[in-house]
């Protein structure tokens, strides 16, 4: 938990009142050090299951566990004081029933102390988030692009270009709508039907290649910072290139070190008097 109090962060309900208001800020933390520097500037905080790619190197986020995102979820929630903090589902923790989901959810929030949970699927899944949120759980919808379903899906690629795709995305925004989901994430959505869904639903959306429509937006904070470089999805505007700065400053330092520059007398201890 953080020091100052949850009640002193936005809850669910307040993230919900932003609909059709000024947009949600959100971007994705894994860590202490940066939630603590995302914190001031964000309304929301998503422990993301993408932590897999970023941090662990995977390909996809199907090897991601359980444990892995109640650990991470523990560190961002002691680097918060104000933004809301959901912690992604990962995949096998929530499709097999709406009990298990139930569980591993009560576990999530339990062991982390975060605000909500997020899960993807939309008709399919909306049973089981009324499950969770009729029994005090908070929950974040996501439909469109569904990276847990990468491989049933062909590759990463953006939806809603056929009339099937279309059709089903809009069954899953009314579902989700309906399910008492706070919130959704629309991924990887053409912008007409996200601008569309998103003046549909009476929930926010929150786009992630999706419409400046949008009620917020989300992207992974290693993308925009030019931490993460395996690839950059068209969605992503860098806002800094941090991994060549780092590049550069470990380079430095590993010339000074070979050369005896470092330690100068400054950075080493003088025996006492």
């Amino acid at each position: 938990m953080s020091a100052i109090g949850s009640q002193k962060r936005l809850t669910p309900p307040r993230i919900s009142a932003m609909k059709g208001g000024k947009p949600i800020v959100c971007l994705t933390a894994y860590t202490t050090p940066m939630a603590r520097l995302l914190d001031e500037h964000c309304d929301l905080l998503l422990v993301g299951d993408s932590l897999g790619m970023v941090l662990y190197g995977m390909e996809t986020t199907i090897g991601v566990t359980l444990d892995m995102m109640i650990a991470h979820g523990k560190a961002v929630m002691r680097g918060v004081a104000k933004a809301c903090v959901v912690v992604d589902m990962p995949f096998g923790s929530y499709q097999e029933s709406k009990e298990v989901a139930f569980r591993n959810a009560v576990r999530i929030l339990q062991e982390t102390g975060c605000d909500a949970v997020k899960l993807e699927g939309g008709e399919e899944m909306a049973e089981t988030i009324a499950f969770l949120t009729k029994r005090g759980i908070p929950v974040m919808g996501h439909i469109g692009l569904m990276p847990q379903q990468v491989q049933t899906a062909g590759g990463y690629r953006s939806v809603g270009h056929s009339e099937h795709e279309t059709s089903k995305i809009r069954r899953d925004a009314h579902a989700i709508g309906g399910s008492g989901a706070f919130a959704v994430v629309i991924e990887g959505t053409v912008e007409p039907l996200a601008r569309e869904v998103t003046s549909a639903m009476h929930i926010p959306t929150i786009g992630i290649g999706a419409s400046a429509a949008c009620d917020g937006q989300v992207l992974v904070s290693d993308d925009i910072l030019g931490l993460f470089n395996d690839f950059k999805p068209r969605f992503v505007k860098r806002y800094d290139e941090l991994g060549k700065r780092v590049a550069d400053a470990v380079a430095a330092y590993a010339e000074d070190v070979r050369s005896r520059k470092f330690p100068a007398a400054d950075h080493t201890f003088k025996r006492r008097p």
